[in-house]
């Protein structure tokens, strides 16, 4: 094993004992300061497809203050800001002493493009909303930082799942803005295999239901549920963890019932583009343009980004300075969710942020 391709083996000792500080803090509970809520209007927003939107709203949230040193973080597909303020990953992260201490950072997560409360297809207009793809979420996720933020200068950009993804894409299309990138649950390579398959099922099974009648629907199509309870069983959750869950098939029946008949929040047309707007992901042309320290994080249970086809071990050899930490699998680990729960590299994040070079601001 290189330093590329695992934590740098001379940095384990340190690594521990900041754990075993996290440790005895975690047992007493985190605590940070309340989340703010904003909205901003991006005036004259323009998506990759030509299409213009007058207003673009974007809905964010911040913790700590605007004093701190800047952190972005980017939520995963069909998330929201708010669904990083778990108490597994915020509850883990962002208290007194823990590596995004909010007594120190500025804490900047949007809602991206078509989630959360930024603008989205389901606000009235359906399926005629602009086709977007992570290139405008970017592009809007820039804009909000340094347009309506004031922000020039991130100390870090992280991202779990899709947006890990483009945490790869921040650290290629604004190289010199921010002094390190923390990608998780992602790979800097096209979007194929197993991973795309899955999604495009998902936009085709709602596309050809139809009860979906072109976006024109009066109740939700029933194949959204279902086509995402499929993805989420096939994708996530960890083949050991999983069958702990469900040894047999009386509990597996138990378990996928529950997911099936569970309340889903979701709007058809908001699920069928944001899974959608991943099928040009291919920022692997790019990785020479990233300046910023690295430090890469996936869990070796990922269902769809499977450390076995080496595309993380060749990646990292085209950094400058780059790291790449793989959580080992477990009956605790979480698949493709495993990055959710900060527990897991706390530790690693914590070294790698007081080593990271700051750039200039």
């Amino acid at each position: 094993m290189t330093a590329k391709q695992c934590f740098p083996l001379r940095l384990w000792r340190t690594a521990l004992g900041v754990f075993a500080a996290f440790a005895a803090f975690a047992a007493h509970g985190a605590d940070y300061p309340a989340p703010q809520e904003g909205s901003w209007i991006a005036k004259d927003f323009r998506f990759h497809t030509g299409q213009v939107l007058a207003e673009l709203r974007i809905h964010y949230v911040t913790v700590g203050a605007a004093t701190g040193e800047p952190v972005l973080i980017l939520h995963g597909t069909t998330g929201s800001a708010k669904s990083m303020l778990t108490p597994a990953f915020a509850g883990e992260l962002f208290g007194a002493g823990q590596p995004l201490d909010a007594s120190r950072y500025y804490i900047i997560i949007p809602d991206a493009i078509g989630t959360g409360q930024t603008a989205k297809p389901s606000d009235g207009l359906r399926a005629s909303f602009p086709r977007y793809n992570y290139d405008d979420m970017v592009d809007a996720q820039h804009r909000l930082v340094q347009e309506h933020l004031g922000v020039k200068h991130l100390r870090a950009v992280m991202g779990n799942s899709m947006g890990g993804m483009q945490t790869w894409m921040w650290g290629m299309k604004y190289p010199g803005e921010m002094d390190a990138l923390v990608p998780m649950a992602s790979q800097p390579a096209e979007m194929s295999s197993r991973n795309w398959m899955m999604r495009r099922l998902i936009v085709d099974s709602i596309r050809n239901d139809p009860e979906w009648n072109d976006g024109n629907y009066k109740k939700q199509p029933r194949s959204a549920q279902f086509a995402s309870v499929f993805f989420g069983i096939a994708t996530s959750g960890g083949s050991l963890a999983t069958y702990k869950a469900a040894p047999t098939r009386a509990q597996a029946d138990r378990i996928l019932d529950a997911r099936l008949t569970a309340p889903f929040p979701l709007d058809a047309n908001d699920v069928l583009y944001q899974w959608d707007s991943s099928g040009d992901y291919n920022p692997s042309a790019g990785l020479e343009r990233i300046q910023a320290a690295v430090l890469a994080i996936n869990s070796a249970d990922d269902e769809r980004n499977p450390p076995e086809t080496g595309i993380m071990d060749r990646a990292m050899k085209r950094l400058a300075n780059g790291s790449y930490y793989l959580i080992p699998a477990s009956d605790q680990t979480a698949g493709h969710g495993t990055t959710g729960q900060a527990r897991w590299y706390k530790a690693q994040l914590a070294l790698f942020l007081t080593a990271a070079p700051r750039r200039g601001r």
